[in-house]
């Protein structure tokens, strides 16, 4: 059996696999963010899919954190019973789940929050106005609180671990690099400064939640933007985590505010030919630097790709998300032998139903399975005239 299929220990948490789907924004999430029976069911079809880990799309854990409508929330205790069904729909199928804790800082959706962006600095927007305002020693401490409260809450609903985002441009990917980090004080300049607000959420995260509960974080491996965190700066964030304690690091890259063709989420393959993976030479030296295990995502579409990476030991855990929303069974396919190319094409015409509130599926799949449907309906008349 491939070492892709064998049973696996991640931080503590039992995985059957080594495939990971990385966090995805379905927006299944009702108006004050609790979760819909609509999510659990896309979670349980992971889960019977075979994918060994999930986990969750960005989950605002303070309100003017919230990116858009269809978020889901864990900000309250309020929360708690709808994400412990999300997560029993996936244990009782075989898999296991890990909430992801987003705050989306200057990003934020002032429509859906009702208060004021916060940011590590006032970013300017494309109209010369600054996004959010920058935030003070108290904003620091209230988030860095909330968090903790939100992994709480989490632990509380059965979920095996939590992850932080620190990456796409979010908040706390905004302290870390200096292109979003304009600060004079304790929380900017140095890597390590840039990275304190981090480190203070992690360690309140760990205390609130005990010891041998995982905590993950989502790091960018490059910002893809000048003056933004470059791979030497990540390898020095990584080292800075791992000391504090982080269970897991998965490397992505790019933010809302990247060059063409290098934003998180990219269309058509743009992988490099010879490793099939956006931040291979990136997950290979961190690999190098750091003991914890590594989660590599972005541009893996083939078999070959996945099993390159992890007999080269380039990484431990491979994540994907596009691929798993047009196959939701695509890791079962894999193991039962048939390794056909990943069918999704990276178009992103998946974002459209989340963007319009129809949740999150592949309209190009949904369009060739009525095809499909169709024509066995056309060939069944025909034999029955």
């Amino acid at each position: 059996m491939s070492a892709l299929f064998e049973q696996n220990k991640l931080a503590g948490i039992t995985l059957r696999n080594r495939f990971v789907r990385s966090a995805t924004f379905e927006g299944m999430g009702s108006d004050n963010g609790l979760v819909k029976p609509a999510l659990t069911g896309k979670m349980r079809e992971l889960a019977e899919g075979g994918v060994g880990l999930i986990i969750t799309g960005h989950t605002y854990f303070s309100i003017e954190g919230k990116a858009s409508p269809g978020k889901i929330a864990v900000d309250r205790d309020e929360c708690i019973a709808g994400l412990a069904k999300m997560a029993a729909a996936v244990h009782m199928n075989g898999g296991k789940i890990v909430l992801q804790l987003g705050h989306a800082g200057a990003m934020a959706n002032a429509a859906c929050t009702g208060q004021e962006a916060l940011g590590p600095s006032a970013i300017p927007g494309k109209n010369g106005k600054p996004l959010c305002r920058e935030m003070n020693q108290e904003d620091i401490e209230a988030v860095t609180e909330r968090i903790a409260a939100g992994a709480r809450r989490a632990k509380k609903a059965g979920f095996d671990g939590v992850q932080i985002h620190a990456a796409h441009g979010y908040l706390f990917s905004q302290f870390l690099s200096p292109y979003f980090n304009k600060r004079q004080d304790e929380f900017g300049g140095s890597v390590e400064n840039r990275a304190k607000i981090v480190i203070m959420a992690l360690n309140k995260i760990k205390t609130v939640t005990g010891e041998g509960y995982p905590v993950l974080i989502k790091i960018n491996s490059d910002d893809f933007v000048d003056g933004g965190i470059c791979p030497d700066e990540m390898l020095e964030i990584a080292r800075l985590l791992e000391q504090h304690g982080v269970d897991a690091i998965e490397i992505s890259g790019g933010t809302h505010f990247s060059r063409e063709g290098y934003d998180p989420v990219r269309k058509g393959n743009r992988a490099t030919p010879d490793c099939g993976a956006y931040y291979f030479n990136s997950a290979s030296k961190l690999k190098q630097t750091v003991k914890v295990p590594i989660i590599l995502v972005g541009g893996i579409r083939t078999f070959d790709t996945v099993e390159n990476i992890i007999n080269t030991r380039v990484a431990d855990y491979i994540a994907m998300s596009r691929p798993l929303i047009r196959e939701p069974q695509l890791v079962r396919r894999w193991e039962s032998g048939n390794t056909a190319r990943a069918s999704c094409e990276s178009c992103n015409s998946c974002f459209r139903p989340v963007l319009t509130g129809k949740g999150l599926y592949c309209p190009v799949g949904e369009r060739l399975k009525k095809q499909a449907q169709q024509k066995i309906e056309e060939r069944e008349a025909v034999l029955q005239a």
